[in-house]
C-alpha cells in the first residue's frame, strides 16, 4: 500500500511530503520514545506517534521511514513542519487515537516487525 492509498482509506491530513505520497509502506511501528523508534523501526515503515516537535523529522529521516502519522489530534509545531518540508518527509495528522490508528493499519494488512 502506498501513502497516497492510505490517505484515502483513513482520515489523514497531509501536512508535508506531498512529493513522496507514492512511496510504498513496508510495515508499521508505534512509539513515542524517539530512541526506541531509531533502534527498532525499519526502513519503509509508517510511524505512529503523538509527538509533534521537530525531532520526529530527524528520527524519520535517520530511520528512512516512509511516513509519520501524528495521532490524537496533535498538530506538529511550525519548526517540525518547516523541517519536514525541507527534507520532504511525509507527515500526516489525524484525530484518531494511536490505538485506533494502529488497529486500522493492521486491519489494512500493514503489519509490525
Amino acid at each position: 500500500m502506498t501513502v497516497q492509498e492510505l490517505t484515502t482509506t483513513l482520515p489523514l491530513q497531509v501536512v508535508s511530503g506531498h512529493s513522496n505520497l507514492g512511496k510504498e509502506i513496508s510495515g508499521g511501528y508505534a512509539s513515542d520514545l524517539l530512541s526506541n523508534v531509531m533502534g527498532q523501526a525499519r526502513a519503509g515503515n509508517v510511524w505512529v506517534t503523538m509527538q509533534g516537535h521537530q525531532n520526529i523529522v530527524a528520527v524519520a529521516s535517520l530511520a528512512n521511514l516512509t511516513a509519520v502519522i501524528i495521532a490524537g489530534g496533535v498538530e506538529p509545531d511550525q519548526d517540525a513542519i518547516r523541517k519536514a518540508q525541507a527534507e520532504e518527509i511525509v507527515i500526516l495528522t489525524t484525530s484518531l487515537s494511536t490505538f485506533e490508528v494502529v488497529g486500522r493499519l493492521y486491519k489494512l494488512g500493514i503489519m509490525g516487525q
